[in-house]
């Protein structure tokens, strides 16, 4: 039987933020944030759980079966009965085996899919966040969550929570016939439960609050080596790799010490719940020993209460091993909930308003002022205004720190203005989805992302269902072909992590390329050309020159090739536009343009 999910994973149970969930830890029950994706495959869960109490009631007919052999079955005259009962337990014995083989296909299979789906849902989740959130959250962590977080929650459902709810019903099972073949016997190892459950609980919970320690500290671990890793030149450039070797060591050691509290807490945990259950047995068979000799019970009916009260205690037992287990999994069920309680701050308005078609790459900013949410006090942009027409080319200049890249952050509604609007053909940003918005938008920054693939999967990246004539034609355009012909495999060359295997220019000619292939109405260049050579220089623009064609576009650049070609040059600092005209224009101005071209442009 095969449940396939038709509308992807349900969203965890999740508070407003992170900060409230955090707040209400202690509420909340974190395993149960899972009981909706096991819930996506019902008809598993109800097959593994009819396997498991055929499994369990197999288990307790074994008793019943000893009680007679020993009653009645001792004597010449009832050989028979023997062999029918040995028969019986073969049965007995296949049902068994075949109904546990069931239950672990089951529960493995179905942890396996709610891993999977968590996963999912976590990624998922995690990349439709604001730009807001990254600029807080470090990567590494959010990877230690989709990974070690996920994996320790794969162990819970397929097999943790299994034992749990089998060993639940085979201990209610037990105490039921337990209470059938001797009341007054039961009441000695009832009683003694409490005894054993309430050492089950402190140290389950002090266990999780370990758990929670040990896994914030691998988290945090993992973001510094991933941080680190991802700029291994540097570190080796300035020789610290010792720093980085003492850092990361002194990280593990914490989380290894946590452990092991951890560790020694579940072990003594172990020890005092197998001898409080094993004590209370002894207890048991000696007062049944006695009811014996006095005739109050049979040795059968003795015999039967005692494997009963055998597997009420090894339920218990097996109960109190996988406790702490499943209480370290709560801590990590806890870690994603808080991930994915954190809600988009640039959300799809209900009825968003429609783009009109065809794009026109209209652009228009009314009175914007925009502070960083990592900055609140600090007015990035200051009452911006200005429009720009349908392909029209505007550059935008200014010292380091004028709000100049936040204009794109701006138009790609990274985030939302203070105060203000920015439209975009007509339609105001925050009324527009924001996936329709970007998707007429194409991006080539200063440092354009790479990724661990090929050449073409990189380029293919503007437009995923580009066909591979698409994908040629736009490396041709942005002369990106000469130096991929040079390639082992062409344009199925890996470029490796962050696309470390090739040049600054090559890089940006990939990048033109992707934009290329977007075919998108709006171009945002970010100083696509300020750290090449000049020889990259003269291939990348001519690149960029073509890129630039029958489609509106917007310049941060600080060389003079590329704002000379421009209709308009908008001149920012602190956050305000301060001139507005050409080039020849603003230098007859002799205002802050004028100052930045004879430093920026001397000598041309």
């Amino acid at each position: 039987m095969t449940d396939t999910p038709s509308n992807g994973p349900p969203a965890l149970a999740a508070t407003p933020d992170m900060a409230a969930a955090k707040a209400s830890r202690r509420k909340l029950r974190p395993l149960l944030t899972l009981v909706p994706f096991a819930m996506h495959y019902r008809g598993r869960v109800l097959m593994a759980f009819v396997a498991l109490l055929i499994a369990a009631l197999a288990t307790l007919a074994v008793p019943l079966a000893v009680r007679r052999m020993i009653d009645f079955g001792f004597s010449a005259e009832r050989i028979g009965l023997i062999d029918q009962y040995f028969g019986m337990m073969i049965v007995v014995a296949a049902i068994l085996a075949a109904a546990s083989a069931s239950r672990f296909y089951l529960v493995t299979t179905i942890g396996e899919r709610v891993v999977a789906d968590v996963r999912a849902a976590v990624f998922t989740h995690v990349t439709t966040l604001s730009p807001a959130f990254f600029d807080k959250a470090m990567t590494g962590e959010l990877i230690s969550r989709l990974s070690a977080d996920t994996t320790q929650i794969k162990s819970a459902v397929g097999v943790s929570v299994s034992t749990v709810v089998r060993n639940l019903v085979l201990f209610a099972g037990s105490a039921t016939m337990m209470v059938i073949s001797s009341p007054r016997l039961s009441m000695f190892v009832l009683g003694a439960i409490p005894v054993i459950v309430l050492p089950l609980v402190a140290f389950g919970r002090l266990v999780r609050k370990r758990s929670r320690i040990v896994q914030d500290t691998l988290a945090e671990a993992s973001s510094y080596a991933s941080e680190l890793m991802g700029a291994v030149r540097a570190l080796q450039a300035y020789t610290n790799e010792a720093m980085a070797s003492a850092r990361y060591g002194a990280a593990v050691e914490h989380a290894y010490r946590s452990a092991l509290f951890s560790i020694r807490a579940r072990a003594l945990l172990v020890a005092v719940v197998i001898f409080l259950v094993f004590a209370s047995v002894v207890l048991v068979l000696w007062v049944g020993a006695q009811d014996v000799i006095a005739g109050r019970i049979s040795a059968g009916a003795l015999g039967q209460f005692v494997l009963y009260a055998v597997f009420a205690a090894s339920s218990l037992s097996q109960m109190s091993d996988v406790w702490g287990e499943l209480s370290q999994t709560a801590g990590a069920a806890e870690r994603l909930a808080e991930l994915l309680a954190v809600k988009p701050e640039i959300a799809t308005p209900e009825n968003p308003v429609a783009l009109p078609s065809p794009p026109r790459g209209e652009v228009a900013f009314d009175e914007v002022r925009f502070a960083y949410p990592a900055r609140p006090d600090t007015f990035v942009l200051d009452k911006v205004s200005f429009s720009i027409r349908s392909g029209e080319k505007v550059a935008i200049v200014g010292p380091s720190g004028a709000g100049k890249s936040t204009l794109f952050h701006l138009l790609l509604r990274f985030y939302d203005p203070a105060s203000g609007a920015v439209s975009f053909d007509g339609v105001k940003l925050t009324d527009a989805d924001p996936r329709a918005v970007r998707s007429r938008i194409a991006l080539v920054p200063q440092d354009s992302a790479m990724f661990a693939a090929s050449i073409a999967d990189n380029i293919r990246f503007g437009r995923p269902d580009a066909s591979g004539a698409d994908v040629k034609r736009a490396a041709d355009m942005a002369a990106a072909s000469e130096f991929i012909a040079r390639m082992p495999q062409g344009m199925e060359t890996p470029i490796g992590e962050r696309g470390v295997t090739l040049s600054g220019g090559q890089r940006q000619r990939v990048a033109i390329a992707r934009a290329i292939l977007r075919e998108a109405p709006l171009l945002l260049l970010d100083e696509a050309t300020s750290a090449l050579d000049a020889q990259s220089e003269t291939l990348v623009q001519t690149a960029l020159d073509r890129l630039m064609q029958a489609r509106t576009t917007l310049v941060i650049a600080h060389r003079l090739a590329t704002v000379l070609k421009c209709n308009r040059i908008l001149v920012m600092d602190h956050g305000r536009i301060v001139e507005e005209g050409t080039h020849d224009s603003l230098v007859a101005q002799g205002g802050l343009y004028a100052r930045l071209a004879r430093l920026q442009f001397q000598g041309v």
